[in-house]
């Protein structure tokens, strides 16, 4: 009898659970039935296609003092000012100028009533306030030098698009339409690129800008731990990937040394502000075969993204920073703080990354600062287009260089802050690209310094990494 009344009680509460959910659902106006997702969801990309640079026509402008000058060489008497009608309806504002010239609001017609249109005098020249001659330069189609049309704002750029009908570009994308197509466009017309597209970046960043390192204001003298109990900490922390309060605990049962894991944390903050400088700006030895990707990290209980671009022969970790959004902006940084380290951009330089949209855009932001490189899009998990096939051995690197990376975030469960988070990815970097024997590079790590290499183990490896950091500092702040 009691099973049978327990089994009814529990039915019966799982019934006004859904009762309850329904409710909620209507009253907040979104559904309460779907768990919250504890991974960041994954959705494949929309092919992105960028088409080539517009043509710029930059306005020629005038000064109308010199055409005062030259028309009174010319005609022999000044150019008089506009004379204005007593009962005029439209009037010409005082602190209005031409904008091709600059004449002054008394050599200015209204020469369209109030539809706002003014003309100089001066120099003929027709303006408004949305006139060509406002514009600093005009963009054109480069395939029928008609104007482009703005047509949307994004956050990161202006979208503009050429809308003639006859223009060569639309009327060959046209005439490639299968019939079936043709059907489709004309229903969803969305659903097709045919138009030429042209996005100007809004982004306030100047590329190949290297920084001056500053020294940080951390002084690692005054930490209360000996060098080698500190490159012991680093060893287990970093090489082994064991979290702090671990790292902590085997510091107190292996070698009786009490340190708490609050303290690893803040050794594992200065140590990385006196690193980062010197991983950012050693003169690495580079090949030309590079690729990149993102990866999933926690910061404050959200998901952000870590951003790796790797030299896939040399194995060594170029750019690495990390960002609350998987976004163009945080694209251009990854791919910037890798051409700074090139000593000259090779005309044939490519990255291999994934079919992320983002890349092209930054390629595309990169060639309006006259600095030109190439994107290969690996789609997919499966070779479904020829790119794929030659390039996917360089994608596989790059996602084992993340599975080690995950390998050694794992333990952290995630990081408290932005800084925590950086810091522990440029330890990492640190100990990849200096003091981590690779198997393909037949045991050796993939950047080679002596001063390393005649330490006895591991810990003062890291102290001698860190003495070399803050030689170079020094040296590079005198």
């Amino acid at each position: 009898m009691y099973p049978q009344i327990i089994t009814y009680l529990l039915n019966f509460i799982n019934y006004q659970e859904q009762v309850i959910r329904t409710l909620l659902t209507l009253l907040v106006g979104k559904s309460m039935f779907d768990k919250p997702l504890d991974q960041p969801v994954k959705q494949e990309y929309r092919k992105l296609q960028i088409d080539d640079l517009p043509m710029i026509e930059t306005l020629e402008k005038l000064d109308y003092r010199v055409l005062l000058a030259e028309y009174l060489e010319k005609n022999g008497k000044p150019l008089k000012p506009v004379i204005r009608r007593k009962n005029a309806k439209v009037t010409v504002p005082d602190k209005l100028c031409c904008v091709r010239c600059g004449a002054p609001s008394t050599y200015l017609y209204a020469n369209n009533g109030d539809k706002g249109q003014y003309q100089c005098k001066v120099c003929e020249c027709l303006f408004s306030n949305k006139n060509r001659f406002a514009k600093e330069a005009i963009l054109k189609c480069p395939h029928c030098h008609k104007t482009l049309e703005k047509i949307k704002e994004r956050k990161d750029f202006l979208v503009y698009k050429c809308k003639n009908n006859s223009c060569s570009f639309y009327q060959k994308n046209l005439k490639g339409m299968s019939q079936k197509d043709k059907k489709q466009f004309k229903e969803d017309p969305q659903f097709f690129k045919m138009r030429y597209i042209y996005r100007q970046f809004l982004i306030d960043f100047k590329p190949l800008s290297k920084e001056s390192p500053k020294k940080p204001k951390v002084d690692l003298s005054r930490l209360y731990v000996s060098p080698h109990t500190l490159g012991l900490i680093l060893t287990y922390h970093v090489n082994y990937g064991l979290s702090a309060r671990r790292t902590a605990a085997i510091m107190k049962d292996v070698h009786g040394v009490s340190v708490s894991h609050q303290s690893i944390l803040n050794y594992e903050n200065g140590v990385a502000l006196w690193l980062k400088p010197y991983v950012d700006y050693y003169p690495y030895d580079l090949s030309d075969q590079f690729c990149g990707d993102e990866t999933y990290i926690r910061v404050n209980g959200k998901w952000h993204y870590l951003f790796f671009f790797f030299d896939a022969v040399k194995k060594i970790i170029l750019s690495y920073p990390v960002s609350a959004n998987r976004d163009t902006v945080t694209a251009i940084r990854a791919i910037d703080e890798v051409l700074v380290k090139l000593k000259e951009i090779p005309d044939n330089l490519s990255f291999v990354v994934d079919g992320n949209p983002i890349y092209l855009l930054a390629q595309h932001f990169f060639a309006q600062n006259d600095i030109h490189f190439d994107i290969k899009q690996v789609i997919g998990l499966t070779n479904e287009d020829p790119v794929s096939t030659e390039y996917r051995p360089l994608k596989q690197i790059i996602e084992r260089l993340n599975r080690t990376f995950k390998g050694n975030y794992r333990s952290t469960h995630g990081f408290g802050s932005e800084q925590g988070s950086v810091s522990f990815v440029t330890l990492f970097v640190a100990y990849f690209n200096f003091l981590r024997p690779h198997a393909s590079l037949e045991g050796k790590v993939p950047v080679m310094i002596p001063e390393l290499e005649e330490m006895p183990h591991m810990p003062a490896r890291w102290t001698k990494l860190i003495e070399l950091s803050q030689q170079w500092i020094a040296e590079q702040s005198s």
